[in-house]
């Protein structure tokens, strides 16, 4: 499974940011990509990766991380295999690298490679 992300990029404080995450590949559980949980987390220089925002494989559940609540995002689209996060009133401490997952009873089973999202103050 390959997890492609984008969207990343220098913003100012305040600013906004619409990252996306394509999904392609067959699963090596046999499982199909629709069936899994979508996840965003970041890492912040000299900090442990965290959890960011994710959502149901129907997209009727979504769940965040309190310091996002109200500013983040997040839909899927399975037709396209594509998850997104709409990251609004951005602020320095939200600089981090930004990776894509696949998650599948609450445990990350694919990680996809990073995009940069820097925001200045």
């Amino acid at each position: 499974v390959q997890l492609q992300a984008s969207g990343g990029g220098l913003v100012q404080a305040g600013a906004s940011l619409r990252l996306s995450c394509a999904a392609s590949g067959r699963p090596a559980s046999g499982r199909p990509l629709s069936v899994y949980d979508m996840e965003w987390y970041r890492q912040a220089p000299g900090k442990e990766r965290e959890l960011v925002a994710g959502i149901s494989r129907t997209g009727n559940r979504s769940y965040y991380a309190d310091s996002v609540k109200g500013r983040f995002t997040i839909s899927r689209d399975n037709a396209k295999s594509t998850v997104f996060l709409q990251m609004n009133s951005l602020n320095p401490e939200d600089t981090a690298i930004y990776y894509c997952a696949t998650s599948y009873g609450r445990r990350v089973s694919h990680w996809g490679q990073g995009t940069q999202v820097t925001v200045s103050s």
